[in-house]
């Protein structure tokens, strides 16, 4: 009976080392990026809200969402930049505040000027909020745990957002008007969760190692002056133009290629999120301490070759096995690149290096998708999988390349402890 039990209480134990040690503050923040997310309603809906329900044409449409993606861009540099002046927990509470108000607000515009510029306003502070939030769990945690925090922060935001659109299909049937009534009210609601649960936060200090603190010295000329982080975010780029594709071409081949279904297309994207929140938290602690470029790398390669093989076959099974490919992908590159964000920006610039490393996707979601479809229309599904299957390899390249000029800790956080020695007779 042993042998069999052996192989669960593994597991058991796996998972519940995933989660010690995890400060409870980081907790609290990670209770706030769920009720947030939840909220978000407006976004999946908002070409049919324009469409549909204000009457406007497809290319006005494509146009506001410009204006969403744009503000998200601004917002996320804003609120890194702000997190200088003010604690990270202060910008959360004004970016959730604002961003609440502005969402009932947009239910009063419907001119195409006003609701653009609306749209854009308020994107510019629900992104105000990411790389805040991201500072503040940079901030809450100690080096050594600090992967699988901001791990812990995916996970909030995979089952928000897996909450989210679902509950604002159903809104939709009663009125659109309710989408946006619902994402104010819940970004009021995580904003009174930090009033309540955090009404007081300090800066912790005297956590910091050694590399940390050479990595406020490295970047006492600001995150645009870091040229290595800047060919970092380079990298961050190429591996958000490949996971952007899922809001793009990727349903469109699988209907009109593979002939899949919309609710087909949906279990799969559904397999991806289930993956994700059952075994990213295990899979962060099993690399844990690992070289962090190295990994990001490995990630980008999976990322890209389960997109890059799509073209050689529309079976439901294959397609599913590059789905696993993809997943595995996303969850080696995202967690440990955000805590590689982290180790770079060195003491009080968390926030700035978290905006930039937040602008990177922001602009990755104003290019990647039109490109795609673009390129799809004007090349083919075959020409546009092979390219963003290279661009994971292009990626790792770079990664490699960064690694000896990257100044990083070989695998670890903090330095290694020193080994003891015996004492002397």
């Amino acid at each position: 009976m042993r042998s069999f039990k052996s192989p669960f209480e593994g597991l058991v134990r796996l998972y519940a080392a995933s989660y010690q040690g995890i400060p409870r503050k980081v907790w609290l923040l990670c209770t706030v990026f769920f009720v947030n997310r939840a909220g978000s309603m407006v976004m999946p809906f908002l070409s049919l809200y324009v469409i549909l329900e204000q009457g406007m044409t497809k290319t006005q449409a494509a146009w506001i969402l410009a204006a969403f993606g744009l503000g998200s861009l601004v917002g996320s540099v804003t609120g890194g930049r702000l997190t200088r002046l003010l604690d990270p927990i202060a910008v959360q509470k004004i970016a959730l505040i604002l961003s609440g108000t502005g969402f009932l607000a947009l239910t009063r515009l419907e001119s195409f000027g006003s609701l653009a510029v609306g749209v854009f306003c308020v994107s510019l502070c629900a992104d105000g909020f990411r790389p805040a939030a991201m500072a503040a769990v940079v901030e809450a945690s100690p080096p050594e745990k600090r992967t699988r925090s901001l791990a812990l922060v995916r996970l909030a935001v995979n089952l928000g957002q897996s909450v989210g659109p679902a509950v604002g299909g159903l809104l939709v049937t009663i009125g659109y008007r309710w989408l946006f009534l619902a994402d104010g009210l819940t970004c009021w609601a995580a904003a009174a969760l930090l009033f309540v649960l955090l009404p007081a936060p300090k800066r912790a200090k005297g956590r910091l190692s050694d590399e940390t603190s050479r990595g406020k010295a490295r970047s006492v000329g600001g995150v645009w002056k870091d040229g290595h982080f800047l060919a970092f975010l380079a990298a961050v780029f190429l591996v958000a133009c490949i996971f952007f594709q899922l809001l793009g071409t990727y349903p469109l081949h699988l209907h009109q290629v593979c002939g899949f279904s919309e609710s087909t297309i949906g279990l799969l994207l559904g397999f991806n999120a289930l993956m994700v929140v059952l075994l990213e938290m295990p899979l962060v602690h099993l690399l844990e301490g690992r070289p962090l470029l190295r990994i990001f790398g490995r990630g980008a390669v999976l990322l890209g070759l389960g997109f890059g093989l799509l073209p050689l076959d529309c079976s439901l099974p294959f397609v599913l096995f590059t789905v696993v490919l993809w997943t595995w992908g996303e969850m080696v590159t995202l967690p440990f690149s955000n805590a590689l964000v982290a180790q770079r920006a060195g003491e009080g610039r968390s926030g700035e290096y978290m905006g930039a490393y937040s602008a990177t996707f922001s602009l990755a979601l104003l290019v990647a998708p039109p490109a795609g479809l673009w390129f799809y229309g004007r090349f083919g599904p075959l020409a546009l999988w092979y390219s963003v299957g290279l661009l994971g390899p292009l990626c790792w390249a770079l990664c490699r390349w960064l690694e000896a000029r990257f100044s990083l800790p070989k695998g670890k956080l903090i330095p290694a402890a020193p080994k003891r020695r015996v004492a002397d007779g």
